[in-house]
């Protein structure tokens, strides 16, 4: 679910039976004003996430605040509230194989029937530095980087999750690196131009159901797996979590997300309660906290290019 900026009443929702609804909070009933149920581009499957987008690209109706969602039918597709809840598709997922074949035409004739098929999305989010482009993660572990104005073909795909990709996220601070978590165990922090992460995090054999960068800190971010919530502050260590927190016994976190006003983070979980967790003894954010991840990111990078070597 998402709240939309520009009006602040209405409530997106992602249903798993593939329906968007829009709910007005003012409202004192329980029937969303929009809702795609009986639209011929409703979702054929689950929908995962939606998002408000601003979109400043374009004139007319393709400009202002758009919703976007993105379903296991392996579709992205943006929702106009303005023409009667109209909607186009943005991409269309395809699944890619990231095996290199050995035996000329018999490997790519098998790789071109897998190409073919479907791909399930399961998150998504656009880059706050050119909106018109977006990662979308995958059921089956790969990360792609789509434009807007291309609804064929992929801009890059990201290799490195050998399991679903629950969440991924841009830093706020610097617009070319993204993180990742997935099913497999396993966070990922990314270069936009580099194909392969640039450090893999892995503190448990639990999938990771979220992860959210702070909006104060360049370096620290959440996460919550099956087991426990874990913050990372990437200044102060990049092998284990600097506060781990475990849940009552079967109880599964499933969300996180850090408050804008406040050192507290909001966490929803299996049982359907959203609890609130005040960050304590946090490290003190530096000011060149932006040229310390900065800094890391290049490290890695520079340590990436001497193994290709």
């Amino acid at each position: 679910m998402d709240f939309s900026a520009t009006n602040p009443n209405l409530l997106a929702v992602g249903l798993y039976d593939g329906t968007v609804a829009i709910y007005n909070v003012r409202n004192t009933g329980n029937d969303p004003v929009l809702d795609s149920f009986e639209s011929n581009g409703k979702h054929s499957a689950p929908v995962w996430q939606l998002k408000w987008i601003e979109k400043d690209r374009g004139s007319g109706d393709e400009k202002g605040e758009v919703l976007v969602s993105i379903s296991t039918d392996g579709r992205v597709t943006q929702w106009m509230i303005r023409k009667g809840f109209e909607c186009a598709d943005l991409m269309k997922l395809k699944r890619v194989s990231t095996k290199q074949g050995k035996k000329g035409q018999e490997t790519q004739k098998k790789t071109e029937a897998f190409i073919s098929r479907q791909a399930a999305g399961m998150c998504f989010d656009f880059n706050a530095k050119d909106p018109n482009i977006y990662l979308a993660g995958t059921e089956e572990g790969h990360i792609h980087k789509c434009s807007c104005s291309y609804n064929e073909q992929y801009l890059d795909s990201y290799f490195g999750h050998t399991g679903p990709v629950y969440k991924v996220q841009w830093s706020p601070f610097l617009p070319d690196i993204f993180l990742s978590c997935s099913a497999d165990w396993s966070i990922r922090l990314w270069s936009q131009d580099q194909l392969q992460p640039l450090i893999n995090f892995h503190s448990s054999t639990k999938a990771v159901m979220d992860v959210c960068w702070s909006p104060k800190s360049a370096t620290v971010f959440g996460c919550v797996n099956e087991g426990a919530i874990e913050i990372w502050d990437l200044n102060v260590n990049t092998l284990d979590p600097i506060i781990v927190s475990v849940p009552a016994p079967g109880v599964q976190y499933s969300s996180v997300i850090f408050a804008y006003n406040s050192d507290c983070i909001l966490v929803g979980d299996s049982e359907g309660q959203v609890s609130v967790f005040q960050l304590r003894v946090m490290p003190t954010v530096e000011n060149n906290q932006v040229d310390i991840l900065q800094k890391l990111v290049n490290q890695n990078m520079a340590v990436k290019g001497n193994n290709k070597k």
